[in-house]
């Protein structure tokens, strides 16, 4: 039997002979239709069909260098990009692709944020260090923490004739990075760290 897609009208499409889709005729009817009988169900394409072409688990950097100050901005970055693939699934060729959609912060100290973006560094913003972002975090309180982010695929697959949605989301989940969070104190003194290394602050 060939694969097929459910659409969200509750339609499915089968693949044909030449690659291409179309919408099941009446005389097979929709995968709701109670007069298709069992032995007429063909398989449905799937998220988890799909999840074996899923691009490589996102890479979760922070700046600056990993090093956060207490009550001032560590910003985030997740550099996920819309990814596309060609394979073969169930013996038909096909192209899957899956783009990013929102992303799930888990900061480490019982916060957590939920975006649409992954962010991006300072410099591409072209802001100066420590200004908040969309993804960045300040902490309360010195420590080390482990920053992960769930980022969210939606996924679409195209069998010859243009793509089309699968339902539901893959989700992948970076490796944690590490901030170490450390108290800012200024002191006035009478000469630089250079001129008197062992000084307050030096």
């Amino acid at each position: 039997m060939a694969p097929s897609i459910r659409t969200e009208d509750g339609r499915t499409r089968q693949v044909c002979d030449n690659g291409n889709t179309r919408c099941l005729s009446d005389e097979v009817g929709t995968a709701a239709d109670p007069e298709v009988d069992d032995e007429t169900e063909i398989p449905e394409i799937t998220i988890e069909d799909v999840a074996i072409f899923a691009p490589a688990t996102p890479v979760l950097d922070a700046e600056p260098a990993g090093v956060g100050i207490v009550g001032m901005p560590v910003n985030f970055v997740v550099p996920a990009t819309t990814h596309t693939v060609a394979g073969e699934l169930f013996d038909i060729p096909l192209h899957v692709r899956f783009s990013p959609t929102s992303y799930d912060f888990d900061y480490g100290d019982g916060s957590t944020g939920h975006t649409t973006t992954g962010g991006n560094t300072w410099p591409a913003l072209g802001q100066a260090q420590f200004t908040a972002t969309p993804t960045s975090h300040a902490y309360g309180t010195r420590g080390t923490y482990t920053t992960s982010v769930d980022v969210h695929y939606a996924a679409s697959i195209d069998l010859g004739g243009g793509f089309f949605d699968i339902p539901g989301t893959l989700t992948l989940t970076t490796a944690g990075a590490t901030t170490e969070v450390l108290e800012l104190h200024t002191a006035l003194v009478e000469n630089t760290c250079i001129e008197d290394p062992t000084g307050p602050g030096c």
